[in-house]
């Protein structure tokens, strides 16, 4: 498989775009580099609250990563390339609860959300975008599966039942499908092992069994093979590695043995080509021995190092952010810096918040390099859960003012600002407060100056808030709209000008268009009419031109309009979307191309499409959102306002 061009630690100079996606669309690929597994609480003989990590590739003693929520043993942990996940537990009595950790850094981990039933003795199984625990005992035995989606926050959601209610099994997989291995039904341990694909929902099905029955094993995988290991025959405790392949149906066949026979291990991790166990019982005595094996060829495991305490009761505990579940290689992701360190600056689309498939709130910011056609990138979190936002940015500074969310009440929306730097990839921080909570607003700005405009409160508002970008702080009055109106377009600005195109007023859909100064403070003034009455349309332009892109009316439609921002008069048509949707405030521009993402069609879509600005016709695919969303909230670092 080819390297990547150019390959990050040799590049030199700034690098050719046309050169990169050729090389990411033909043959290009990164390797992930090292790998962090990570060991989740357990007994010592006390339920603690640590996780302990290590590097796969290299040998060692395990080291402080940070403290679960909780002391607490038996839970099931997973991860995707940026985020481990944990769910379930006894600490000691059952609890429901998912901790989560993003893993740029050492530190504690925060709720997620709660699984649909507490209990422990689970394991999990996950790929980048969901994670999924079956079984356990909470204390009686059961079958329940459920899953969350990887990227956001939230409770889970039932997924269907394992083949076999029971507890203390292994769980792993590759990217399609998860795997269920062993474990312990009412009186005996079981050898069997059933799967699910993780793209559906539904009850597991027979895989094949293991090549003994056996309890509170371990597991990791590559994309190819599934690695079980330790646990118990009952009485015996078993130092047996087995392997199944993953893409075919069938039974375990032996790989080689542990360098212990552990029981209840604090858990199993690894790489694409080396497995690890970490601690256990055996027989009656915590250890601390931490051993590896090679996933290519079969043999026994060898000494890698010890944990920092001897510890036990975390089977499912281990994860790491390159096992099977995971692509082998990624595709080059799209780049915040060139090799010299110098930003890419006026080419990124930020989108932030909305609402995903299964009607929960997000605070994952995504990104795109708007040149460049391809799948979003995950960016960080927004401090707060929110749809329907209005977003200014600069190439320095994108923020998010506003938003809706259904708690605590009908109408809780918010007057959060919160802000990042697009130049360094991570959580959004607080920017100060709106004169109002409302969300549907509309947006724009320049390089100095972003104003927030119209919103629903819940009633139809028409107040227009002004922020200094370069300056945390509230916002204050700029002036009025020409109508009380929300969910119009925002995002169509010049250097000296922004406007709002279309939007929704107290009954019914409407066609205004407005425009405001930047630099003096009064009312708007009316500009035109667009094409069609609609809501939820998306708005982006260059220095020249605005486009609005699709909405409802009440119908989802796939009109694209556009006027020229410099003079007034009612809009052109302009082409059509390549499928018609409500996308809401997700238009994201630099100076040649507007990239639109996500919406309803009326199902919630994770499609982008693109145009040029300067010219007019129907639009293509740009590629794929992270996961389905509607009413994101997005902007471009080079949109038409900055100079």
């Amino acid at each position: 498989m080819a390297n990547s061009y150019p390959r990050r630690d040799q590049a030199r100079g700034l690098w050719k775009i046309n050169d990169i996606t050729k090389n990411i669309k033909e043959d290009g690929t990164y390797p992930n580099g090292s790998t962090r597994a990570l060991f989740h609480g357990g007994a010592v003989p006390s339920r603690t609250n640590i996780v302990e990590q290590l590097t796969v590739e290299t040998t060692g003693n395990a080291t402080d990563y940070g403290d679960l929520l909780t002391n607490i043993g038996l839970v099931g942990a997973v991860s995707s390339l940026t985020r481990a996940v944990y769910g379930g537990g006894s600490e000691p009595s059952y609890v429901n609860t998912i901790g989560y950790k993003d893993l740029s850094s050492a530190g504690n981990y925060s709720n997620f959300g709660d699984l649909t039933v507490a209990r422990g003795y689970v394991s999990a199984a996950s790929n980048e975008t969901r994670a999924v625990w079956g079984g356990g005992t909470a204390p009686g035995i059961n079958g329940t599966i459920d899953f969350v989606t990887m990227t956001t926050l939230g409770n889970a959601t039932d997924f269907g039942d394992m083949s076999q209610a029971r507890y203390g099994y292994a769980g792993n997989g590759n990217t399609t499908r998860a795997l269920f291995s062993g474990g312990y039904i009412s009186d005996e341990s079981v050898n069997t092992i059933d799967f699910i694909q993780y793209s559906t929902t539904g009850n597991a099905v027979d895989f094949g069994d293991l090549d003994a029955a056996r309890m509170y094993v371990s597991s990791h995988s590559n994309s190819t093979k599934a690695f079980v290991f330790g646990g118990t025959t009952y009485p015996a405790s078993t130092n047996i590695i087995g392997a199944t392949n993953i893409n075919s149906l069938g039974n375990e066949v032996d790989w080689g043995d542990l360098t212990q026979a552990p029981n209840v291990p604090k858990g199993g991790a690894g790489s694409y080509t080396r497995g690890v166990r970490a601690g256990g019982v055996t027989p009656s005595t915590a250890t601390n021995v931490i051993d590896y094996w090679s996933l290519t060829s079969r043999g026994n495991a060898v000494d890698f190092g010890d944990l920092v305490t001897a510890c036990f009761e975390n089977f499912g505990g281990g994860c790491s952010n390159n096992h099977g579940g995971l692509q082998e290689f990624q595709p080059r992701a799209p780049e915040l810096y060139s090799p010299t360190g110098k930003p890419v600056g006026k080419d990124l689309g930020i989108m932030s918040g909305g609402t995903n498939a299964s009607s929960s709130k997000v605070t994952t910011i995504q990104f795109i390099q708007i040149p460049t056609d391809g799948n979003a990138q995950d960016f960080g979190d927004c401090t707060v859960a929110l749809e329907a936002k209005g977003v200014v940015s600069t190439n320095t500074r994108t923020i998010f003012g506003g938003g809706y969310t259904p708690s605590p009440s009908a109408y809780a929306n918010a007057d959060t600002m919160d802000y990042v730097s697009p130049q360094t990839k991570g959580n959004a921080a607080d920017f100060g407060n709106l004169s109002l909570g409302r969300y549907g607003i509309m947006s724009g700005g320049n390089n100095t100056i972003g104003v927030f405009m119209g919103g629903d409160s819940p009633s139809d508002d028409n107040r227009m808030d002004s922020i200094t970008i370069a300056t945390l702080g509230n916002a204050t009055d700029f002036g009025d709209t020409t109508i009380n109106h929300y969910q119009g377009a925002g995002n169509v600005n010049s250097s000296t000008r922004a406007c709002y195109m279309a939007g929704y007023t107290p009954g019914s859909n409407t066609n205004v268009i407005g425009y405001v100064t930047f630099s003096s403070l009064g009312d708007a003034t009316d500009f035109g009419d667009s094409t069609q009455a609609r809501h939820n349309g998306a708005g982006a332009s260059n220095s020249t031109r605005g486009v609005c892109a699709g909405g409802l009316k009440p119908s989802v439609t796939d009109v694209i309009d556009y006027i020229t921002i410099a003079s007034t008069g009612n809009a052109t048509d302009f082409g059509n979307l390549h499928t018609a949707r409500s996308i809401g405030p997700n238009g994201m521009s630099n100076s040649t191309r507007a990239v639109f993402g996500g919406g309803d069609t009326p199902s919630t879509s994770n499609a982008m499409d693109k145009i040029t600005i300067a010219s007019t016709g129907n639009s293509t695919d740009f590629g794929d959102l992270l996961f389905a969303v509607k009413y994101c909230s997005g902007n471009g670092t080079g949109h038409g306002g900055l100079s």
